[in-house]
């Protein structure tokens, strides 16, 4: 299974913006994560069009996190980011050929859709078991206790020197 880049970025976002007693601007979520701005603008975009997170203008603008942590699943962010299209697409590859099989008795799937079907199935039932608040649990267990509230302060105290 290959991901995209951006669902690390987002996942990573959905993370510290728990941590972040106010709206974080784009902008300092790309410098904390040493990331272009437009790329993490990107990846925000695609958060806020799902719901996961939403936008707010203004001088003191920028981002939040829109639900609990708990009743976001990596699954949503995956999805927000790369879509929810399953990662294998059956191109009836059985129905070519010279040992062709009519498509008339192509009544159910062949095993190997059926196998990768399963195989995404499972990816995906993973991922919607592990949520937003289990990241940050594990990121205090490795990290401290204190390490997003750090960020979160980091990220809300404005542009430091360059």
């Amino acid at each position: 299974m290959k991901l995209s880049g951006g669902v690390e970025w987002a996942l990573h976002c959905c993370v510290v913006l728990t941590a972040a007693s106010e709206p974080v601007p784009a902008a300092r979520l790309a410098e904390l994560h040493d990331v272009s701005p437009s790329y993490m603008a990107k990846q925000l975009q695609a958060l806020s069009r799902a719901g996961l997170v939403r936008s707010t203008q203004g001088k003191t603008g920028g981002y939040v996190i829109t639900r609990d942590a708990g009743e976001i699943t990596l699954l949503d962010v995956v999805q927000a980011v790369d879509g929810a299209s399953p990662a294998f697409v059956c191109t009836e590859i059985r129905q070519r050929g010279p040992f062709a099989t009519p498509p008339e008795q192509c009544t159910k799937p062949c095993p190997v859709a059926r196998a990768m079907g399963t195989a995404d199935a499972a990816w995906r039932a993973a991922l919607a078991g592990i949520t937003i608040a289990d990241l940050v649990a594990s990121v205090e267990s490795d990290s401290g206790p204190e390490a997003l509230p750090g960020i979160g302060r980091w990220l809300t105290a404005g542009p430091g020197p360059r």
